[in-house]
């Protein structure tokens, strides 16, 4: 299989041995939305197409929700919660959220903030005495945006081994509370679950209860959650999906991990039926004050805010997280704009979730998604092609080389083979030996100046060299 392995993409809770969510090319073919895209109705038909387009290739294994303004627009199981059994998927099947908890932590120092019991912008050290001197500058704050320059303990190279071993949060907070952070807090972002191991201390050290009691009493039992908690494989959890993982041989169960590592920035468990629920209650100004709800919403650096990542997308705003653990993939997003909500939650490794959830959302906006298998390649002459030829640069160090050679057109990404392009329209291409589309983009006098790789829901910018 051809992959683009773009450098650290660090949007989820990875506990995994291999690199299962590295990104290959992968597809969101999106056209502008409509002006009136809140008016549209979606195609819950074509929703459900697409869907099966990932499922029936067995991509994806897992359960679909789309709703807007309280109205379930598509509620769906695909694949199998246990395929040893043969058991379905269904709305009431119960999935490891993986990094979808951090939202969950981020409102839980929240709501102990408008309680008076933590202040987000106050040192770490003011709630974690015993803090090192080295994160006197760590806020709260930095801690829920990823700016705190605290080493992120899950790409540590002994994890894989300890991540089958009972642990608790002090013991965690141990194996990197010694080390140099990465850069000055606040400065810059890099994704860090050992962030959100220190915020499950300071919310059991300041609410006096255990992080799985706090967000039951606090958040899911007020909003009637009654199939979302914090996992533990000891419990007999009805209802609860069996994860897998694909090899080269083959679909196999997924490595197992212990759920005392996770925490707060990855431990909890839930339906896309109650995901829904919380949606409702988070955005229906339930949960948080209003100004919470406007600080927990408001970006940082890379578009992340607290706990969520926000991005503005054909003009809309979309708040959404991923999260990938063995076993599960997850997203969850909400079009703030359309109150439209899409939950697409896997027990299948792989990117599929993430690109799922980004093409329902496009649905749902009023704009388009085209299949691999129903993209109709146009001729270009040679000429035209060359135009694109060149270095783009994603990060230094790694970019795609493009190539014009006997009419054809290839990419390849910086250690890997070259893919052939093809042309669908103007400045749009796509590939047939992997899903993905890469648009070019031009300067003001017409040359070209730029691409952007779609893939697995993301979009990838690179500028020409």
């Amino acid at each position: 299989m051809h992959h683009f392995n773009p450098p650290h993409r660090p949007h989820r809770h990875r506990h995994r041995r291999t690199g299962l969510l590295a990104i290959a090319f992968a597809t969101l073919a999106v056209t502008a939305a409509p002006a009136n895209a809140g008016d549209v109705t979606p195609d819950a038909a074509r929703m459900d197409q697409i869907i099966r387009a990932s499922s029936d290739s067995d991509a994806f294994s897992g359960s679909v929700l789309v709703a807007r303004d309280g109205e379930i627009l598509l509620d769906q199981g695909y694949g199998l919660a246990n395929r040893e059994w043969n058991i379905p998927n269904a709305g009431d099947t119960k999935f490891r959220l993986a990094s979808v908890t951090k939202q969950f932590t981020a409102v839980s120092v929240l709501l102990l903030s408008e309680r008076g019991l933590v202040d987000v912008d106050a040192p770490v050290k003011t709630y974690l005495p015993d803090a090192p001197a080295t994160w006197d500058a760590v806020t709260v704050k930095d801690l829920l945006a990823h700016t705190s320059g605290i080493p992120n303990f899950t790409s540590f190279e002994d994890y894989a081994a300890l991540a089958t071993q009972p642990t608790t949060v002090t013991a965690l907070i141990g194996r990197f509370r010694d080390l140099p952070l990465d850069f000055t807090p606040g400065e810059q972002f890099a994704y860090s679950n050992s962030g959100y191991v220190l915020l499950t201390a300071i919310i059991e050290k300041v609410s006096g209860q255990t992080y799985a009691e706090f967000v039951a009493a606090n958040l899911f039992q007020p909003l009637g959650m009654a199939d979302t908690g914090y996992d533990t494989h000891a419990a007999i959890l009805p209802q609860r999906a069996s994860g897998y993982t694909p090899t080269d041989d083959g679909i196999v169960n997924a490595d197992y991990t212990d759920m005392t590592v996770p925490q707060g920035a990855g431990g909890l468990y839930s339906t896309t039926r109650d995901l829904l629920k919380w949606e409702q209650g988070l955005f229906g100004a339930t949960v948080l004050k209003a100004e919470s709800l406007a600080r927990l919403t408001t970006p940082n650096l890379n578009d992340y805010a607290l706990g969520l990542q926000v991005r503005t997308i054909d003009g809309r705003r979309v708040i959404s997280h991923s999260g990938g653990i063995q076993g599960f993939n997850t997203y969850l997003g909400y079009d703030a704009d359309a109150r439209t909500t899409v939950v697409v939650l896997g027990n299948l490794n792989g990117s599929a979730p993430d690109k799922i959830g980004a093409d329902l959302m496009s649905l749902a906006r009023g704009g388009t998604v085209t299949l691999p298998g129903e993209r109709q390649a146009i001729a270009v002459s040679g000429e035209a092609l060359a135009a694109y030829a060149g270095v783009y640069e994603v990060t230094p160090g790694f970019g795609f080389t493009v190539v014009e050679a006997d009419g054809k057109l290839t990419a390849q990404a910086t250690g890997q083979q070259a893919s052939e392009l093809f042309a669908e329209s103007p400045d749009a291409f796509f590939l047939t030996v992997v899903d993905a589309r890469i648009i070019f983009s031009r300067d003001a006098a017409g040359a070209v100046d730029g691409l952007v790789l779609h893939q697995g829901g993301h979009e990838i910018p690179a500028r020409k060299k």
